[in-house]
């Protein structure tokens, strides 16, 4: 039997692999078995997958039919609360003010020592609660408030438990080298990670990628490449961030080795970027971050000018508290002047690519994971168009309604 019929549509909009942005009309989708089998006019689908006959059936009329939205950028795993930095930063306070003071990423590291796994485990059931309900289906999680070994799996095996427990795909990330703890020198640092950290990690199959911070006072373009080569020595995939205050080299670096994306990159320069897309490395922007910080966005024109195409994402931590995707699409256009159907590419299919998902994840095409949004409005573009609202309505993940407002 059919799991779920969608039908009526005033509009299903999926891009392909190839970023093309399809939109059917009074359109359809049948999914069976947790995957798409059928997308279309509303007459040709329910032709062959009638409503009735399906285990369940969404009357869209007058909603649009996407893809779900793909994270590929978050620390949704953490303790701790720093509403009040966010005051500190709107009196002239900046994120690197704030961390020389004992605040930002080593205040939440103190807090995530302090907490038990299991609180870590309900924190990030809340925070996808929150991510699934604006219609993110698959998000990455990492890991980096621990920086040191018993913490830093304490927080993966949260990501993994939470994953178990909730319809969301959860894709674990490895990222020890987030920032440098208060007893240790960068060096001395960057050889616990390598040392100690990454071996626990890889032995108990905790993660999938391992990320650094690449960025001036925190990790160099050396220390970068040590902690990636070693990870991929462990057999996790590198991601990186890089060029977000200052342009040190971490694109070039990401090209070298091949990353699968290199995140932030609001310093790259045109040669960074080029050097991204003959690589196959994926830009990911993150303009709820520069909107949190109020620094100048990303430069998504260059990319484009490029033929280089980018996935968004919340960069959902405690230092930019928006778990929407919604909004991320919102900021990507009206910060970035990026168009709607741009931005709902980088949301989806090109966002899948952020985190190896090839298997379809991000578009809706026919045999692809049956995971969709019914959003309430009559057109993609509405989206952006209506920003600051929730729009999502109905949200699906392997042929099942998860959630429905």
């Amino acid at each position: 039997m059919t799991d779920l019929v969608v039908y009526d549509a005033s509009q299903v909009a999926t891009p392909t692999d190839d970023g093309e942005m399809v939109t059917v009309q009074d359109g359809a989708v049948a999914i069976e078995d947790g995957v798409v089998t059928a997308i279309g006019s509303t007459e040709s689908v329910t032709r062959n997958y009638p409503p009735e006959d399906a285990m369940n059936a969404i009357d869209a009329a007058g909603k649009t039919v996407l893809p779900g939205f793909v994270d590929p950028h978050t620390h949704a795993v953490f303790a701790g609360d720093r509403a009040d930095e966010y005051t500190a930063k709107l009196e002239g306070a900046d994120y690197q003010d704030i961390l020389a003071e004992g605040g930002g990423i080593l205040r939440t590291v103190r807090a995530t020592r302090d907490a038990s796994r299991d609180q870590l485990v309900e924190n990030l059931l809340v925070q996808l609660d929150v991510m699934l309900a604006h219609g993110t289906t698959t998000a990455e999680v990492k890991s980096g408030y621990g920086l040191d070994v018993e913490t830093e799996v304490k927080m993966l095996e949260a990501i993994d438990e939470a994953a178990d427990r909730h319809p969301v795909d959860v894709v674990p990330t490895f990222m020890g080298a987030h920032a440098v703890p208060e007893d240790a020198d960068t060096d001395e640092y960057v050889d616990r990670v390598v040392e100690e950290q990454l071996p626990v990690v890889a032995k108990n199959d905790l993660a999938e990628f391992c990320d650094v911070f690449c960025e001036a006072g925190v990790f160099s373009v050396e220390h970068s490449r040590k902690v990636l080569e070693a990870g991929r020595e462990h057999g996790l995939t590198p991601k990186i961030h890089a060029d977000e205050f200052e342009r040190l080299g971490g694109s070039q670096l990401a090209a070298d080795i091949e990353a699968t994306s290199a995140d932030h990159l609001l310093q790259s320069t045109e040669a960074d970027i080029t050097a991204l897309g003959e690589a196959n490395v994926t830009p990911v922007l993150l303009p709820g971050t520069a909107f949190s910080l109020a620094t100048d966005y990303a430069d998504a024109s260059a990319f484009e000018a490029a033929d280089v195409p980018v996935a968004i994402a919340t960069d959902f931590n405690p230092n930019c508290y928006s778990q929407s995707m919604e909004f991320t699409i919102d900021l990507a256009c009206n910060g970035m002047r990026m168009t709607p159907a741009a931005a709902v590419r980088g949301a989806t299919v090109t966002a899948a690519k952020a985190i190896d998902r090839t298997d379809g994840t991000g578009t809706l095409q026919e045999g692809a994971p049956g995971d969709l949004v019914v959003a309430d409005v009559p057109d993609y573009q509405h989206l952006p168009y209506n920003f600051g609202v929730q729009n999502v309505q109905t949200v699906v993940k392997h042929g099942e309604v998860v959630h429905r407002d």
